[in-house]
């Protein structure tokens, strides 16, 4: 009994905080053809844009999506922080514009595209004002091959 509890908590916990954020699209692709899933991109600016901001505590954060993302996507973000000061010379190899520039050329915020494990788009859409979690993950599966 003592096992099984201490063996029902470490999942839980795993579960918990199994959630983990790719942010290069060749590995985000390994782990989608290694467990045979789709990929779910996330163009975000998680210091300046109110909705990426919104998904993040609305969406991601939740045990709802955590568990969804962990059975159904792997998941990678494109996360375009503000500058402060000068602006730094665009980095044509880092990942991120990499990404924007195949996925996201017109740069809309939050974004969020389905791939499939070979990274083919699947499905594409921006934010919905919707209230739960629940409604994202729906939407999300529906964008499936």
């Amino acid at each position: 009994m003592k096992r099984s509890l201490i063996l029902l908590c470490l999942l839980a916990h795993a579960v918990g905080f199994s959630q983990e954020w790719n942010t290069e699209l060749e590995t985000a692709k390994r782990k989608a053809v290694t467990f045979n899933k789709n990929i779910l991109l996330v163009f975000s600016g998680s210091d300046w844009c109110i909705p990426c901001m919104e998904l993040e505590k609305k969406v991601w954060q939740t045990p709802e999506f955590k568990a969804a993302a962990q059975k159904d996507w792997i998941l990678l973000r494109a996360d375009f922080l503000q500058k402060k000061g000068d602006p730094e010379p665009v980095n044509v190899n880092d990942p991120k514009m990499i990404l924007a520039e195949k996925y996201n050329r017109d740069g809309f915020f939050p974004f969020i595209v389905t791939l499939d494990k070979y990274g083919k788009v699947i499905g594409k859409v921006g934010y919905e004002d919707f209230d739960t979690a629940e409604e994202y993950i729906f939407l999300f599966r529906r964008m499936r091959k």
